[in-house]
This record gives C-alpha cells, sequence and structure tokens, in this order.
C-alpha cells in the first residue's frame, strides 16, 4: 500500500479529515502499533480531530479490527458434517488472526463490536443451522470453537518470538532446564516434534469432538446444560 502525503493545516485552520482517511492509516499502522496520537500525526492533524469520529482509542480499534475482518471470509463446504465444518472454521479462523497481528486480541476483549463481526456471527449461525443446529445452538457452538481458535491462536503468537525471533536463546535456556528434572527430560524425550499447526488441528478436533458429543444437532441448549449441571 502506497502511503498518502499527511494533511497539513493551512490557513490556521485544521486540515479536514474522513474516517476513511483514520481508517487507511490504522490499517497502515496495525493494530499492535495503533494509537490516536500515532493516526493524528500520520494524518498531519491533531488527535482532537480524530476525537470527532472516533471514541478515542477504543472506536479507533473497532474501526480498525471491523476493517480488518471485512476481508475475513469463512468457506463452507456443504459435504462437512458438524465436525468437519467447525475443524474447518477453526483452521480459517486461525489461519486469518495469525496473518494479522494484535486482531487476536482484538476479538478476545470483545465481539462482535461492529458490521463485520455481526456478519461473521450470522454466517457461522447460517452454517451451523444448515447442519440441524437452533441459533442458540449454534451461537453456543460457534462461539465455543471461535474462543479457543483465537486463543490458541493468540499463544501461538505470543510463543513466535521465542521460536523464530529474537527470543530463541530463552527458549533454549528453558530446554536446558528442562533437562536438569530427570522426569520433566524423560516426558520431553518422549513427546514428538509437532509443528504449530498440527497441534492446533489436535487440540481442536479433540475439543471439537466433545463439544458435539455434548451438543448434537436438533439437542436443545437448556437440554444441554442440564445435563451439564449448569442449569437446575
Amino acid at each position: 500500500m502506497t502511503a498518502n502525503p499527511p494533511r497539513r493545516k493551512t490557513g490556521g485552520r485544521q486540515a479536514q479529515i474522513s474516517v476513511a482517511d483514520i481508517e487507511r492509516e490504522g490499517l497502515r499502522l496495525g493494530l499492535p502499533n495503533l494509537t490516536v496520537n500515532g493516526v493524528a500525526t500520520a494524518l498531519g492533524v491533531s488527535p482532537t480531530a480524530l476525537y470527532r469520529h472516533v471514541d478515542g482509542k477504543v472506536g479507533l480499534e473497532a474501526l480498525v479490527g471491523e476493517a480488518i475482518l471485512r476481508d475475513l471470509h469463512i468457506v463452507d463446504d456443504p459435504a462437512d458434517d458438524v465436525e468437519a465444518h467447525l475443524l474447518s472454521f477453526a483452521q480459517q479462523v486461525h489461519a486469518f488472526v495469525l496473518d494479522h497481528p494484535g486482531l487476536a486480541a482484538y476479538m478476545q476483549g470483545l465481539f462482535p463490536r461492529g458490521e463485520s463481526g455481526v456478519r461473521l456471527q450470522r454466517e457461522a449461525i447460517e452454517a451451523l443451522g444448515r447442519r440441524g443446529y437452533s441459533p442458540a445452538g449454534a451461537v453456543l457452538m460457534s462461539g465455543t470453537v471461535a474462543s479457543l481458535a483465537i486463543n490458541l491462536t493468540a499463544a501461538e503468537e505470543r510463543h513466535r518470538p521465542y521460536v523464530d525471533g529474537p527470543l530463541r536463546r530463552e527458549l533454549d535456556k528453558v530446554y536446558a532446564l528442562l533437562a536438569t528434572d530427570e522426569l520433566l527430560l524423560a516426558a520431553h524425550q518422549e513427546l514428538p516434534q509437532i509443528t504449530s499447526e498440527p497441534y492446533f488441528r489436535m487440540v481442536m478436533t479433540g475439543c471439537i469432538r466433545g463439544l458435539v458429543a455434548a451438543a448434537p444437532p436438533h439437542r436443545p441448549v437448556l437440554e444441554i446444560l442440564t445435563d451439564l449441571g449448569l442449569e437446575e
């Protein structure tokens, strides 16, 4: 993306900016580096000019986060059963969030926060509805799977600098520490080497199978919660 030149103050008056200008510069900065002052500086205006369009840092995050989520479109294969669909859903969320630093934290905080989030939630409900879930059951299932996927992705994102980044030496120290304990050393030596994607798929597959067993299609949500001891 080619950066546009910042808007300058002319004749002692504040340059005019639009929501589209704020969104553009916010996307350029990215969620991890997003601040009201940073966007204002990029646009050549004062932070006050942004407050006319967004509700501070929270509103700015929502504007940029929803702009990013506009590009997330879950592909739903009609041939997939419930388990296959939910795993595909989780993997697509995982890949997209990893490609957009800071998005995991944005989605963990509060979701949905705008039109893009609402669209994604509606599409998730519709996809599970085609597989026999009521809207309430679909919200329960898709929301739980999405939360698990996002939380795992956030953990992977935080761990990346230790695996292939500037903190690799710290990971080597952890391995050395584990080697000093006979039990831990034996356990880790027995574990096969597994990369992040197969690990994600393994965890999500196990969780999804358990969820579907507890909450199959056509089963009322209140009945599910009662069986789990969550409703009287």
